[in-house]
């Protein structure tokens, strides 16, 4: 049997910790982005007799991992064990020790043998310690970066309702919030398989009373702007989406009788347009284009919410960087084949942001009573498109000398492309830093490797 462990120290008390794995959202919080894992079934929490299945991939080969739970001690211990999987024996004991000054230390204690236990070990076994070492690296700093902002914000047990919780931001919102203690509402559409939340923007149609009391609403649907070229109709789809969606849930919010104190509403960097050369702020007028015009509209249609003493927050997200989603996981392919470069001159800013950091912008938002209006969601400093390929290109080890021409952009993409990928903004956060935002990721290549796995 080989043993692995790894410990942290955690500014909160073992309780506290403990209490934040047994959440609904932990699993999700835990599970390392770079790995395709997927849910298959999961039978109550981490008591003993809970169980959970999930589907990953050891190199190409998809791998079924059933876990079973067999002990439990509140805040101090929980064990899982392998029922199905690729290990000969798998078991992982959780403990949280008790530390001076109300802190705790939290230990991860895995016991495993590997199939065909001597000859597996020499081929294989230093890649499964590695793989483990990069895999708890990922899950202790998630958890310590989460209890940080959790016990920062100081807000517990709110009641939050969030619209398009299955995109990028949402799926990853959802979790970062239960985990909190927060008890967290899905907005759902006609058709849709999860509960929650009934609405119809299409329809203006939405659950009113299921609503009443909630002490917060985060509004992030809104049709893909990068799904494909900009046709008359897409462009249609992609501005009512957004402008309907948020009109409804602003006046339904209004007419409430017990309406949620803040409102966050997503919007996009997009608002500025091409910046060229300069970095802007929030005290930046709107851009002239599509995006712009569709941005303005966006944060108009929320007025109903304002005029009733809804503080609202727009928040303009930058790119969000993710394996999971969006942009980065677009770029991974080429670039691991050692295919990437820059894109056209590569002296366009980008005005990027974590996917970590912009959940944990929404709950910054939520619990600063002062921040209110347009706040830019992107890092500290905008990077040049051809510095981004460079640093991507480093952490993946892989050379990046295939520049996409500006006139192939256009023609395979057309405005869409000239708008995403060649224009450029640079933009500053300036209200998140005076209002003391707290950055996971301030700069790149530490954001790309933890987020990689690298």
């Amino acid at each position: 049997m080989t043993v692995f462990e790894r410990r942290l120290d955690l500014p909160v008390s073992p309780e506290e910790a403990f209490a934040w794995h047994e959440r609904d959202g932990a699993f999700e919080r835990l599970a390392p982005p770079w790995e395709s894992i997927r849910l298959l079934e999961k039978e109550g929490g981490i008591q003993v007799g809970d169980r959970l299945v999930l589907r990953h991939r050891v190199g190409w080969l998809p791998v079924t991992w059933e876990a079973v739970h067999t002990a439990y001690q509140p805040g101090r211990l929980f064990r899982d064990e392998q029922k199905r999987g690729p290990f000969s024996s798998w078991i992982h004991s959780h403990g949280f020790e008790p530390g001076p000054g109300g802190q705790c230390q939290l230990y991860d204690r895995v016991e495993y043998r590997l199939p065909f236990h001597g000859l597996a070990s020499k081929v294989a076994g230093s890649l499964v310690d590695k793989k483990l070492r990069r895999l708890f690296a990922y899950r202790h700093r998630i958890t310590l970066q989460d209890l940080l902002d959790h016990k920062q914000h100081g807000c517990r047990n709110m009641k939050i309702a969030i619209s398009g919780a299955s995109g990028l931001v949402g799926s990853s919102l959802e979790p970062f919030l239960s985990t909190a203690g927060h008890e967290v509402k899905a907005l759902v559409r006609p058709g849709s398989s999860r509960e929650g939340i009934p609405w119809d923007p299409a329809r203006s149609e939405l659950d009113l009373a299921a609503l009443e009391g909630m002490d917060a609403v985060v509004h992030l649907a809104g049709e893909n702007i990068a799904a494909g070229r900009w046709s008359d109709r897409q462009k249609k789809r992609i501005l009512d989406s957004r402008v309907q969606g948020t009109r409804v849930l602003a006046e339904g919010l209004a007419s409430l009788q017990n309406p949620p104190k803040v409102l966050v509403c997503a919007s996009a960097v997009g608002f500025y347009g091409d910046t060229g050369e300069t970095v802007v702020d929030e005290s930046q007028s709107s851009g002239e284009g599509f995006l712009p015009q569709v941005c303005q509209a966006w944060e108009e249609a929320a007025e109903p919410a304002k005029r009733a003493g809804i503080r609202v927050v727009h928040l303009r997200f930058g790119v969000i960087l993710s394996p999971s989603g969006g942009a980065l996981k677009r770029m991974l392919p080429p670039f691991r084949f050692g295919l990437g470069g820059r894109l056209g001159s590569g002296n366009q800013w980008m005005s990027w942001i974590s996917l970590e950091d912009a959940s944990a912008s929404v709950l910054h938002a939520i619990a600063d009573q002062e921040l209110h209006g347009a706040v830019n969601v992107v890092a500290p400093d905008p990077i040049r498109n051809r510095d981004f390929t460079k640093v991507l290109g480093k952490v993946l080890r892989r050379p990046t000398a295939f520049p996409l021409p500006a006139f192939v952009v256009r023609t395979l993409f057309g405005e869409m492309g000239q708008d995403l990928l060649l224009a450029g903004s640079g933009i500053r956060p300036s209200k998140l830093l005076a209002g003391g935002f707290r950055y996971r990721h301030p700069e790149l290549e530490g954001a790309l490797r933890s987020m990689l796995g690298r």
